[in-house]
């Protein structure tokens, strides 16, 4: 633009502050931000949203972004996820085309920032003195999520309270804060509308209770797990002063139906419940029945005191339910199951796993009487049958995704009757479903060609004659046909020359797939990203060669245990692909000139104890 700087003179601010507002990407904005000073400059003051993994020192990465982005709303701190060390980011950084102006700075300053061996220890977490720089320089701040941050106690938390009184969302998982930092939430954050307490074990009733009783008007969602002094005590003040409450998670061996229930009386506005309450029968939701009539969702898992008792009340009360999910609910049977299909017409999410009492009829009922229903999912339910996708066939025509998980009694029957009624089907998950064979996955190639996600895995008796029909009939985006082992060339050839549009495919352990089909994804499957095939013995570092040569987006290779990939083929992969993120690989396939060059996108199968 030096020279004849036509765009900068003619365009205003806020134009440019507009567009930038339009691209979906990280990415393109940072391309823009370095065209020139100003567009890097408002660039800055227009990005919202901060998101930090664990890096080497985030205190003082806090500093560095701060004082940059002035406008933040947002900040999401994550210490599960991992970055690469920061040399290893400026390396990688020049090989992809990234700012090395920006990623030197970033390292310089952290390198300044990094002290004695004892603070270099306590600076891998953010602490306290991050959190107020924070709070000092995001005083906008509306959402703060600070997973896993260990080091983070109460003072840290009262000091974001204290100065970002706009704060809505505050996620806290796996948080050690204490009481006083919760209450001075309820104190000074009277806008907060969604608090997330997974995992935070530091925290009593007396926290709970005082914010419910300082931003209760305001708390749409709350989510408790795994806090072992969280009680009844705090929902019964949920259930007083958080009125407008709709989501509530629990997950707690110390709840009893005395909380819940005053939560269903307290919370009319109710529309998402998950329990998964060890202590709380069938009187609880026989309350929500009764006070919750707006609920929508319902998630009970593992729970050991739920009789059909509670389905026949929320069949009777909650006619507005859409989502059910019943796990690992031993003593709910078809009857229960049946109240919701005759009460809750609306329902368009089923999931039921592990629940061993539920059967056929159950699931027949649902088909007759839930025709908006649009995702099923039957997991470990070994007495439901092939009838019972048929009547779903029949009856739910909008159905859209189908996961199907160690069904021992459902076989290609049933498939043929979902493909044949359930023709706008996109999603179609089958895992050790042994029954399930060429028939069933023909007849959803012949019948179903909206399909664009399909997993196969361990389905012995899937072949190469599905995977033409797959081809012929549909265009997938994702496949899995891990395990099959009767698939070899034939049908991944078929995948590769019919759907363009793949994305992800695994292929592993599939002992007949050779460096033929390799060539043939290369040439038909350009848009591919990621790739899973480990195990395949068959296949070499020439079809690895053919395969990277023009799948140019890859972004993972998983391909352990097979013996045809030398460190050759590895190194192929990295140099090949500029995208790469990630490459699964025994060690012993990686030189020394590999790891120097590409360490921190490599996993190892076994390392070194």
């Amino acid at each position: 633009m030096r020279g004849r700087d036509r765009i900068n003179l003619i365009l205003p601010d806020e134009l440019i502050l507009e567009i930038f507002g339009h691209l979906d990407s990280k990415s393109s904005r940072d391309a823009c931000s370095l065209v020139c000073k100003r567009w890097l400059d408002l660039e800055r003051s227009s990005r919202d949203t901060i998101r930090i993994g664990a890096s080497a020192s985030p205190d003082a990465l806090v500093n560095f972004l701060a004082r940059r982005f002035v406008n933040v709303r947002k900040v999401y701190f994550d210490e599960r996820l991992s970055i690469p060390r920061l040399g290893q980011s400026a390396k990688i950084g020049r090989r992809r085309g990234i700012g090395q102006s920006v990623l030197s700075s970033l390292t310089h300053h952290m390198n300044d920032k990094i002290g004695s061996e004892d603070g270099e220890m306590e600076s891998h977490f953010l602490s306290d003195s991050g959190l107020t720089v924070v709070g000092e320089c995001f005083t906008k701040l509306e959402k703060l999520s600070l997973i896993w941050c260990s080091n983070v106690t109460s003072f840290g938390l009262k000091s974001i309270a204290e100065r970002c009184s706009s704060l809505r969302s505050l996620d806290l998982q796996g948080c050690y804060v204490g009481d006083q930092g919760l209450a001075a939430v309820g104190e000074c954050c009277k806008q907060l509308e969604d608090l997330n307490l997974r995992f935070c074990e530091g925290l009593t009733d007396r926290g709970l209770v005082e914010l419910a009783l300082g931003c209760g008007k305001s708390l749409k969602s709350l989510g408790v797990a795994a806090c072992a002094k969280i009680t009844d005590v705090s929902l019964e003040a949920v259930g007083s002063h958080c009125g407008v409450l709709e989501a509530l998670s629990l997950d707690s061996e110390f709840i009893n139906n005395k909380g819940v229930l005053a939560v269903a009386k307290g919370c009319h506005l109710l529309k998402v419940l998950k329990l998964q309450c060890i202590n709380v029968s069938d009187e609880a939701l026989q309350a929500v029945s009764d006070f919750c009539h707006s609920l929508e969702w319902l998630a009970l898992y593992s729970f050991q005191k739920f009789t059909d008792r509670s389905l026949y009340a929320i069949g009777k009360g909650c006619k507005k339910l859409k989502n059910l999910t019943l796990s690992d609910c031993y003593f709910l049977s078809d009857k229960g199951l049946e109240a919701v299909a005759g009460g809750c017409s609306e329902l368009t999410y089923l999931e039921v796993n592990g629940c061993h009492n539920i059967g056929t009829s159950g699931l027949e009922s649902i088909g007759r009487s839930c025709i908006h229903l649009s995702e099923l999912a039957l997991l470990y339910c070994q007495k439901i049958g092939n009838s019972a996708l048929s009547e779903v066939g029949k009856g739910c025509k909008y159905l859209q995704a189908l996961h199907l998980v160690d069904c021992s009694s459902i076989g290609d029957d049933a498939i043929c009757s979902i493909a044949r009624g359930c023709t706008n089907l996109k999603k179609l998950h089958i895992r050790r479903c042994y029954e399930v064979g060429d028939k069933g996955i023909i007849a959803v190639g012949e019948n179903c060609k909206f399909l664009t996600d399909l997993s196969l895995r361990f389905c012995d008796r899937v072949g190469d004659e599905a995977l033409i029909a797959i081809g012929q009939g549909c265009s997938l985006h994702q496949l899995n046909v891990s395990g099959c082992h009767q698939i070899g060339d034939a049908g991944i050839i078929a995948i590769a020359r019919s759907c363009p549009q793949l994305s992800y495919l695994d292929i592993s352990v599939l002992q007949n797939l050779s460096d033929m089909a390799m060539d043939e994804l290369g040439k038909g499957c350009p848009l591919l990203k990621d790739i899973v095939l480990s195990h395949c013995r068959l296949i070499t570092d020439v079809g690895l060669a053919h395969l990277v040569k023009r799948c140019t987006l890859l972004e993972s290779c998983h391909m352990v245990y097979c013996p045809g990939i030398t460190a050759a083929g590895v190194a192929t992969v990295i140099s090949s692909c500029v995208n790469i993120k990630k490459v699964l690989v025994e060690k012993a396939k990686v030189s020394q000139r590999t790891k120097r060059r590409a360490e921190s996108i490599i996993s190892y199968l076994c390392v070194d104890l």
